[in-house]
């Protein structure tokens, strides 16, 4: 990485789409066709601070960067349409369009559901700033880097009973994790939307952990935004502060509790249970909990869910699709109703031509077309929007909301008795997507809750949460007030979403060799 902006990013996108465009056009045998160009940067500077160990506190800087160009196409078949798709990576010329063609016709086959390549759907939300990503250099990353190491030591320092420094060394304070930068820009045109569609994001996040090895405790923070100049350390400092609450955890009897989620947990729910269950794809497949429930209850009624890839400011925020359309507000459940769902064109074509329509999602006519608007055709991956696959379904900004929210201490004053969950991992349903059933493991930032209040540390990885997600949203009995931004590891999405209590949660104990279970 140099100080200048990346090549990738600074390329003319728009331009390389056009050429492209105009050169496979009017190729022999070509019905339709769209090109799609897109180039992008990830910048990584990770944290690596021990108190006891030599350590550089933050590494050099990584940079990853990609550019490219995928063309879908509509050829002429002996017995009909035939749609294929081909890529080519590092180069944006029109010749590199006639090698990525000649790969879509040789994978092109017969697909009978099928429809048409995307048509114009309204136009992009007017308003919005120039997303145009700005340069980054390393000296900024590394900066960003220090202000997490530089917050964390100040948080313990500040907290913790160290006296001196080498008392600090007997503790051992270790802080790790990272802050990223993703930035990418994204062309696309095609035979029915002929005018260039440009987008450009950029996404900025922190993720650190802090662990006191004598007591072997550790706690985590989180942060999101679009600009990395205002990137805090607040993401470092509330996982010290986390890490220090954490000592001498206790164990708790199996059983059912009400718990207190945190944004983490909530986040890990909906994108690896929720959200997969709410696409058009799942409905098609008949490989959702909530099969046939459009218009129907499926949550408590206090819950709204919606994603928001136009909502200004927020870190997932898109002006088109990578379909060239434009993006907006789907509300997938609103006052515990579903409403609507995650889809692309292809996904929406298909399933409001399938004869099972009404059985698979609830509802026929202008009631399906508006729950099926196709606004999250994404080609999302690791580094950002990629070329090299044709659209998917996945989400952007996904906001949930309650209604009669209350602060963090009056939330866990309701509960009384039970656990707060701050962070989970491994989860993902079992017997199925369509059965709703999960389980996940509690690993850290988790607390007991006595009388309203939060007792004492839960010792991470001793208790198992096996659950069914239907039942869950139907069990929620309060919600916090304030939403924190975060991104749970391989989620397309940033999530928006508060602290949810939930009542009756099966809680499981994960013995330890040598350890007797409680009692």
């Amino acid at each position: 990485m140099t100080g200048a902006a990346p090549a990738a990013i600074a390329g003319d996108v728009a331009g390389a789409a056009r050429a492209a465009f105009e050169r496979v056009r009017s190729r022999p045998g070509v019905r339709e066709v769209e090109v799609f160009v897109a180039a992008g940067a990830s910048h990584l500077a990770r944290l690596s601070y021990t108190s006891h160990i030599p350590s550089s506190g933050v590494e050099e800087p990584k940079s990853v960067e990609s550019r490219g160009l995928g063309i879908r196409a509509v050829f002429d078949g002996p017995d009909g349409p035939l749609v294929g798709f081909g890529s080519e990576a590092g180069d944006l010329t029109p010749d590199a369009a006639e090698r990525a063609l000649a790969r879509a016709r040789a994978a092109a086959v017969a697909d009978p559901e099928f429809v048409s390549l995307p048509r114009p759907r309204g136009r992009p939300p007017a308003g919005r700033d120039d997303p145009r990503p700005a340069p980054l250099d390393d000296a900024e990353l590394v900066r960003a880097g220090w202000r997490m190491v530089t917050g964390a030591l100040r948080a313990f320092l500040a907290a913790a009973p160290v006296g001196d420094e080498e008392a600090l060394r007997r503790l051992g304070l270790v802080v790790g994790g990272d802050v990223r930068v993703l930035q990418d820009r994204i062309a696309v045109v095609s035979t029915h939307m002929p005018e260039v569609q440009t987008d450009a994001s950029t996404v900025v996040s922190a993720s650190v952990t802090a662990l006191v090895e004598a007591w072997g405790s550790t706690g985590s923070g989180w942060a999101t935004g679009t600009r990395l100049e205002h990137l805090t350390d607040e993401a470092a400092v509330e996982a010290v502060r986390r890490a220090l609450a954490g000592a001498g955890g206790e164990r708790v009897a199996p059983g059912d509790y009400t718990v207190v989620f945190g944004p983490q947990p909530v986040a890990d729910l909906l994108d690896n249970l929720v959200l997969p269950a709410l696409t058009a794809s799942a409905f098609y497949a008949s490989a959702t909990p909530f099969l046939g429930r459009l218009g129907r209850r499926v949550a408590v009624p206090a819950l709204t869910l919606a994603d928001d890839a136009a909502a200004p400011g927020l870190a997932g925020s898109r002006a088109v699709t990578c379909e060239g359309l434009p993006t907006g507000r789907t509300d997938l459940v609103r006052d515990g109703m579903l409403v609507g769902c995650l889809s692309n064109w292809y996904q929406t074509q298909r399933l409001l031509r399938d004869p099972g329509l009404a059985a698979k999602l609830g509802a026929g006519g202008p009631a399906a077309e508006a729950a099926l608007a196709p606004r999250n055709g994404f080609r999302s991956g690791p580094g950002g929007r990629r070329f090299d696959t044709p659209p998917g379904i996945a989400a952007s900004n996904v906001v949930l909301t309650g209604a009669d929210a209350v602060g963090r201490d009056e939330l866990i004053r309701r509960v009384g008795h039970g656990l707060y969950v701050g962070r989970i991992w491994y989860t993902y349903p079992i017997n199925g997507l369509a059965a709703g059933d999960f389980t996940c493991t509690v690993v850290g930032d988790s607390y007991v809750i006595r009388d309203g209040r939060l007792a004492a540390p839960l010792r991470p990885n001793t208790v198992r949460i096996d659950d069914n997600v239907v039942r869950l949203l139907d069990r929620i009995v309060g919600f916090g007030r304030d939403l924190k931004g975060t991104v749970v590891w391989g989620a397309d999405a940033v999530a928006y979403v508060p602290e949810i209590a939930v009542a009756g949660v099966p809680v499981g104990a994960i013995g330890a060799a040598g350890e007797a279970p409680p009692v």
